[in-house]
């Protein structure tokens, strides 16, 4: 693994060489103390990891960024920075995957480059790994990003109306929480909650992110059928609602039952990876399913080459967003994969996914029964497919 650190304070470079010196069988480093320098550096190859101070003379952080954003796409770019101004993490919300406070411990620094690339492996195809790590949004559905601008806009908006929008949909859900989990911030936890996060930042510093820094876009209706969109959106939104309530059912943890209506929320954001970069191959994927002849997981390995756990579980994994989460997104079809052997948030989202896409069916699609009988949790089952029906029953006829 190569890893670049770009600093003009030589003292700093030589402070971070000297104490990841231990990982130097592990990692290729290189140390650069400019912009310019680094570029050069990276023609006579690709680096897997960029690490870059903001504040620079003649090229900043930020430019630097940009350029290797255009020159070096399939790179991560962590942006390193002591400066706490709006201004500063605005340019850095555009062009960094993941923003980290200086004086930075390395063992936090080493941790973020380790965990970025620790589920890269998952996605192969070079192609897909560049628009992933060039993604710097997901796509909002049209009427959800019209609700923020107007919202944003107005003369008294609603930090509540605002928190409402973004946490019933999956793109803002995913760009706020990896604003919000950064360094920048000084937070002592992740926050797991985009409505949480909404209101820790405000309605000013919301309303400069989108407005300033552009960090929400909309789906391009023209490309992709709104309403394949909406089938993912309302899957998503009721898989996060079904797991929350089974995590909170088995564990009384709050925390944890934010991760599973998260990582519920966040399952199919490989979709929209696909949807957004790769509408044609999209829509091909979409017919197919209706078939009805395959899976949707083998009909989108044959498609794309990778499924949509992979894809969406290396981007939020990219974006540095709470471990849990990304689990869920990785592992929800495959829960056994997970190293952990207790109900976590993956499992209440494995079965909270199986139960939505039975549809009005008591038995659960997909469900890993050996995987659950292994959890001790088979008994429950019955319980939380009643439960989610009268859920939907309850919605149906306008209530909560």
């Amino acid at each position: 693994m190569r890893v670049l650190f770009v600093d003009d304070e030589p003292n700093i470079l030589n402070g971070i060489r000297r104490i990841l010196r231990p990982l130097r069988k592990e990692w290729e480093m290189e140390f650069c103390e400019s912009g310019k320098e680094a570029l050069q550096a990276l023609e006579k190859g690709d680096c897997d990891v960029i690490v870059s101070d903001m504040k620079m003379p003649g090229m900043d952080g930020a430019e630097f960024l940009s350029a290797i954003k255009d020159k070096h796409p399939d790179s991560i770019r962590i942006a390193l920075s002591g400066e706490t101004d709006s201004n500063m993490i605005f340019r850095c919300v555009q062009h960094a995957h993941q923003y980290l406070a200086k004086p930075c411990d390395m063992d936090v620094l080493t941790g973020t480059v380790n965990r970025a690339l620790s589920l890269r492996s998952l996605v192969q195809d070079e192609e897909l790994q560049k628009v992933i790590a060039n993604m710097t949004s997901l796509p909002s559905l049209p009427e959800a990003y019209t609700a923020i601008m107007e919202e944003l806009q107005s003369e008294d908006a609603s930090l509540e109306r605002i928190a409402k929008i973004i946490e019933t949909d999956i793109a803002m859900s995913a760009k706020l929480l990896q604003i919000v989990n950064s360094s920048f911030f000084g937070l002592v936890r992740h926050i797991s909650s985009p409505a949480e996060g909404a209101m820790f930042l405000g309605v000013d510093v919301i309303r400069s992110l989108v407005l300033t820094a552009g960090v929400f876009s909309q789906f391009d209706e023209s490309k992709v059928k709104t309403e394949d969109l909406s089938a993912i959106w309302n899957q998503s939104l009721r898989v996060g609602a079904v797991a929350e309530n089974i995590m909170l059912d088995v564990s009384g943890d709050k925390l944890l039952a934010n991760y599973a209506m998260m990582g519920g929320l966040m399952s199919n954001v490989g979709k929209l990876v696909i949807a957004a970069n790769f509408p044609d191959r999209f829509a091909e994927i979409q017919k197919l399913i209706r078939a009805g002849d395959r899976s949707e997981i083998d009909v989108e390995k044959d498609v794309m080459g990778h499924c949509h756990t992979d894809i969406g579980a290396h981007l939020l994994c990219i974006w540095g967003l709470p471990n849990p989460v990304v689990e869920c997104v990785a592992y929800h079809h495959s829960p056994a994969a997970c190293v952990e052997e207790h109900f976590v948030p993956v499992s209440a989202v494995h079965v909270a996914t199986a139960i939505i896409d039975a549809g009005a069916s008591d038995e659960p699609k997909g469900l890993d029964v050996e995987y659950i009988e292994k959890l001790g949790v088979a008994d429950e089952i019955p319980k939380w497919v009643r439960a989610a029906h009268d859920t939907d029953a309850d919605a149906e006829n306008g209530g909560g």
